[in-house]
């Protein structure tokens, strides 16, 4: 008799790739857009996921206009506390126990009063959600490479002042096409020194050597995607001896079109050369699908059985910023999940 599977929404796992504003409901956008009076792209208004590609300049630049005009839609601290809260909820239905949402607060300075008072909006919203929902949540502020690097070094000394606030990480994101990784050398510096971990955006829309660079200028602890390291194996190695987590998002790499189908994405490929995983979502709003999708993903398209699917799980909560008492609970529930008859 064929095995049932085990529930992968029943996995624990950590969350370490999830975009403020592209973990939103689209329900919720929609909401929000009308309570505003905002007018949005028609790609963003259909019942399925707008129809992204952005391997090319033109791509990309539909991507962050469509990313943009969701973010408009985002314009008092209760629509800040409700996104929040509802990420908060949506992992939690996936089996996360552990989320670090990723947010640039200069995106949200304007609506919000300025950098400050934002950075507290979030910052009190997430604190607010996980004091609600129980789930273990933090913070990892992310700088945009397309701005001037001297931005980017204001958001790291911000970071690490409110370190003690639930910040715990500093990140580097947008077109990674654009903008040189040692340009941003100095504010990872800051972000180091002040205790957050390290995790650029790097390997997704260009190859093995922006990852290289995340770990030669920036000394990345973790790498958002990281993909692309898979078509060189020394690289592998180097990310496999380090213990260097690579945040991948299956979903959006074929949303994007760094790989035309599911199983071109290299989970295999960098799960046997033992390089850390943290599967992630990245922007649900706009990819259509959330954590516990990803984990079906390697199991559907990769063949991952459930002992390599609570390994992956596991990977997550190793990589994650999480306390110690938090990931041993993790590690065990993920032992107790492969132990249990599905």
């Amino acid at each position: 008799m064929e095995r049932v599977p085990r529930d992968v929404r029943q996995l624990p796992k950590a969350h370490l790739h999830l975009h403020f504003t592209g973990s939103m409901r689209p329900t919720t956008l929609l909401e929000l857009a009308d309570k505003y009076g905002v007018r949005l792209p028609d790609a963003l208004t259909g019942a399925e996921p707008p129809k992204l590609r952005a391997t090319d300049e033109r791509g990309w630049f539909r991507f962050q206009r469509l990313y943009d005009a969701a973010r408009s839609c985002l314009r008092e601290p209760e629509d800040i506390q409700r996104l929040v809260r509802e990420a908060a909820e949506e992992d939690l239905a996936d089996g996360s126990g552990w989320l670090e949402i990723q947010v640039d607060p200069t995106s949200y300075a304007p609506r919000l009063g300025g950098l400050i008072p934002a950075l507290e909006v979030i910052l009190d919203a997430v604190e607010t959600a996980s004091r609600d929902t129980g789930l273990g949540m933090r913070v990892l502020v992310a700088a945009n490479r397309m701005k001037h690097p001297l931005d980017a070094r204001t958001l790291a000394r911000l970071a690490v002042r409110y370190a003690d606030r639930g910040i715990v990480g500093f990140g580097l994101s947008n077109d990674e096409r654009r903008g040189m990784a040692r340009d941003f050398d100095r504010a990872f510096a800051i972000a180091r020194e002040g205790g957050l971990l390290a995790a650029p955006h790097g390997g997704e829309l260009t190859g093995p050597a922006s990852v290289r660079d995340c770990l030669d200028d920036l000394e990345a602890t973790r790498i958002g995607h990281g993909v692309r390291a898979a078509e060189d194996p020394r690289l592998l190695k180097r990310l496999a001896d380090r213990g260097v987590t690579c945040e991948v998002c299956p979903a959006s790499n074929v949303a994007l079109g760094v790989y035309e189908k599911p199983e071109d994405v290299p989970l295999r490929t960098l799960f046997e050369a033992g390089v850390p995983m943290a599967l992630g979502a990245d922007d649900p709003l706009l990819f259509g699908s959330r954590l516990a999708a990803q984990y079906e993903v390697a199991r559907r398209h990769h063949d991952f059985d459930d002992a390599e699917l609570a390994e992956l799980a596991r990977q997550s909560v190793r990589g994650s910023a999480a306390p110690q008492d938090i990931k041993a609970k993790l590690l065990s529930g993920v032992d107790d999940w492969l132990t249990t008859a599905p």
